[in-house]
């Protein structure tokens, strides 16, 4: 048994490390704070120009002091570029958002109906964005994840070189938005690049597709579902969705044989060998498709439709869009992938990864949230727990590591 996780001691080391560092410290943030300050002086400006009234502008940066710290963190990990698609994927579409996702279809089918009939995209696909952005709502309820929208976007203008035209850009909307009325300065969070509601729009992608579904004068995507799954829908729509399509088919290929890149009519493709993985025809033949190979030719496969990249407007991603598809799928009915993902161990249900991260709490390794969902933490501390039991540190949720675990 060790007396810590890999994670909690790294945060002590931060503490003694900045203990260490004393007055000089304080100094030196003292001094960050009053550049940042002045930044926020010489940004009002090129607000003004972009229509932003200095009432608005006060009220914008009423108590933004000094930069947030936790979004530069923040910003330097994106899971759906750095983590495998397996585990991607493991985190997002799984028992329980499937099952929260059907309740969600019953609780609001009523305005999942008129959302459909106006815009013509599918129920499902708007659930499985709501989850994959914000689990339904439930992140906006953590103080730990929602931002002020101001101040993150602040701090990237200010101190993040690589993203400081896009937040700039997306600081100036974000106080229209709040000179519109449509949300009062205590209730404009996001997340740490400013995607704002229910469903993680960006400020100007906000001010192109908001929708008042709801009726009441507001467009608000953080406290109306209605009126965040409308705007959604919006979005989608005017970037090409197509209705009564889907987004992509899971698909086998004929064994040896090399394919083609590029686009295809999956007529074409059929004549090439490819069929569906669910034994049935494909129900537009004219369609074109895209082939995609996420996890090798041991993986899943499929054939990617217009739609699917419709989605990526949302988030430029694949694992992203897929994980859309395959979570709308399943909360529709659908039994999920015919060939499961090439993990290099044996996976576990999401109740078994809480299990295991409940263990791992108890063990000393892991102080973290047991939620089921494996991040950096979680991982750290598997392969804590691991090096102690002279198993292959390899981090992973696996049905060995909670074999052994459930001896302890």
């Amino acid at each position: 048994m060790v007396s810590c996780s890999s994670a909690f001691a790294r945060r002590m080391l931060m503490v003694a490390a900045v203990a260490g560092i004393g007055l000089t410290g304080a100094i030196n943030n003292a001094a960050a704070d009053a550049k940042f300050q002045n930044w926020i002086a010489e940004f009002r400006g090129t607000a003004m120009k972009s229509g932003i009234s200095a009432a608005t502008y006060n009220r914008a940066f009423a108590g933004v002091t000094e930069i947030d710290p936790e979004v530069l963190q923040k910003a330097q990990f994106q899971p759906e570029f750095t983590e495998p698609v397996w585990g991607y994927l493991d985190n997002r579409v799984n028992e329980q958002s499937i099952a929260t996702g059907r309740e969600m279809a019953r609780k609001y089918s009523r305005w999942l109906s008129a959302i459909e009939k106006s815009y013509g995209v599918d129920r499902n696909i708007l659930l499985a964005i709501w989850s994959m952005e914000t689990n339904f709502g439930e992140i906006m309820k953590r103080d730990d994840v929602m931002r002020d929208a101001v101040r993150s976007l602040a701090t990237l203008a200010y101190a993040d070189q690589r993203r400081a035209k896009y937040a700039r850009t997306q600081l100036i909307a974000a106080m229209k938005i709040l000179q519109t009325g449509d949300i009062d300065r205590s209730h404009l969070t996001g997340s740490w690049a400013g995607a704002l509601g229910h469903t993680q729009f960006i400020p100007t992608s906000y001010l192109a597709y908001a929708v008042d579904m709801d009726g009441n004068g507001k467009r608000d995507i953080w406290n109306s579902v209605p009126d965040a799954l409308a705007t959604a829908a919006n979005l989608l729509r005017k970037n090409g969705w197509q209705s009564g399509r889907t987004w992509g088919y899971e698909v086998v290929l004929p064994a040896g044989r090399k394919f083609p890149g590029g686009s295809r009519t999956i007529a074409e493709w059929q004549s090439l060998g490819v069929v569906r993985a669910n034994g049935k025809a494909f129900p537009h033949g004219s369609e074109k498709a895209t082939l995609k190979v996420p996890d090798g030719r041991n993986g899943p496969t499929f054939l990617m439709t217009r739609n699917f990249f419709v989605l990526k407007n949302y988030n430029n991603a694949d694992k992203y869009a897929l994980g859309v598809g395959l979570l709308a799928d399943q909360i529709a009915g659908s039994t999920g992938l015919r060939q499961d993902w090439n993990r290099p161990f044996t996976p576990i249900t999401m109740k078994e990864r809480e299990e295991l991260q409940h263990h791992l709490r108890e063990l000393g390794y892991y102080d973290g949230k047991v939620d089921g969902k494996i991040g950096t933490g979680s991982r750290d501390a598997i392969q804590a727990f691991q090096k102690q039991m002279g198993l292959d540190p390899d981090g992973h949720p696996s049905k060995e590591v909670l074999t052994v675990i459930r001896k302890k």
